[in-house]
């Protein structure tokens, strides 16, 4: 297996909190592959240092998979979750030294990138969104729901993709709220896809939602009030199909609210939504029909591009690649 010559194609690897990912970004083609990291039934999610362990299981396997690609130009990775003096987790360490040994190795450029910023570049990556200018990102996942600025006009071959932020959570994560519900409920972990599952089959039988409280001010957002909430409806006896429906519209109306309030301040009317939570269709239809009244254009990638991944830091690295070639 091979890619044509004189090109650029780019290794890219992401060691999250809950996922290891590696990828090839080719001008014809895209190989992607990941592992979940496994947590332990009724737990909520793992240590660093037990997330580190089994990235150095993942990765050989995953690279061994990728490998027999032939004329890798540059290696690229996340290296820290946000553009940002003092973000740090050790998860992204290990897939750092991974990278920096293979550039090594192949006497080839090895590109630093954020966790965040790859998010952003698999979102336009996947959503075929070739933007230039300013627009508003929106990332929500599991450990992190922020809203902010990303101006690629001003991006620097040192800073592709950072979000200035606006705002964002005060407390839990989307991620993490639909995560804890769902194993209070007894569901796996993540639990996004499960309680979806279940929302979705609370509408199909009429089962009215869950109601959940909605707390937004200005750019930020509570949402340890709405677990609260959410909890004790579940001790009382609450149907779980209903609770995960009440979940889902928290989100969906918190969310919109806090887009809304940050086109207002800003005058941006295009909005990129990334991270795992914008893989759930009842939050992506919500955002869509309510911004869209408001004027604000709203792009999404692919499920599977939303979902952590290596293909928006191979992305990235090739935009970089590509970026010096033309100095």
């Amino acid at each position: 297996m091979h890619f044509p010559d004189e090109q650029v194609i780019i290794l890219g690897i992401d060691t999250s909190c809950y996922t290891t990912s590696v990828a090839i970004v080719g001008a014809k083609e895209v190989v992607d592959r990941r592992l979940l990291l496994e947590v332990p039934a009724g737990k909520r999610g793992l240590r660093q240092a037990e997330a580190v362990f089994q990235h150095v299981k993942n990765l050989p396997v995953l690279l061994e998979e990728v490998l027999p690609y032939l004329g890798i130009t540059g290696v690229a990775v996340s290296s820290q979750p946000r553009s940002a003096t003092g973000s740090y987790l050790p998860v992204f360490r290990t897939g750092e030294a991974m990278a920096r040994g293979l550039a090594l190795a192949w006497n080839v450029p090895c590109y630093l990138v954020s966790h965040q910023a790859g998010h952003i570049w698999a979102g336009l990556f996947g959503g075929r969104s070739r933007w230039e200018g300013t627009f508003l990102a929106l990332h929500i996942s599991g450990g992190t729901t922020e809203i902010g600025i990303v101006d690629l006009s001003r991006a620097t071959q040192e800073d592709a993709g950072t979000m200035e932020l606006l705002g964002g959570s005060l407390d839990l994560h989307a991620g993490q709220l639909i995560d804890r519900i769902g194993v209070k409920l007894g569901l796996g972990f993540p639990a996004g896809p499960e309680v979806e599952k279940l929302a979705q089959d609370g509408r199909r039988r009429d089962i009215p939602p869950f109601a959940l409280p909605v707390s937004v001010s200005g750019l930020h957002v509570n949402l340890s009030g709405p677990e609260t909430a959410a909890m004790r409806g579940i001790e009382a006896g609450a149907d779980p199909a209903s609770v995960a429906q009440g979940v889902e519209i928290c989100l969906a109306e918190t969310l919109t609210a806090l887009a809304l309030h940050a086109a207002e301040t800003t005058g941006l009317a295009r909005l990129l939504v990334v991270g795992g939570v914008a893989c759930n269709q009842y939050i992506r239809r919500h955002l869509e029909s309510h911004l869209g009244k408001a004027g604000i254009a709203t792009v999404f990638t692919t499920p599977e591009l939303s979902r952590d991944n290596a293909v928006g830091v191979a992305a990235y690295g090739q935009w970089r690649q590509e970026s010096e070639a033309e100095v």
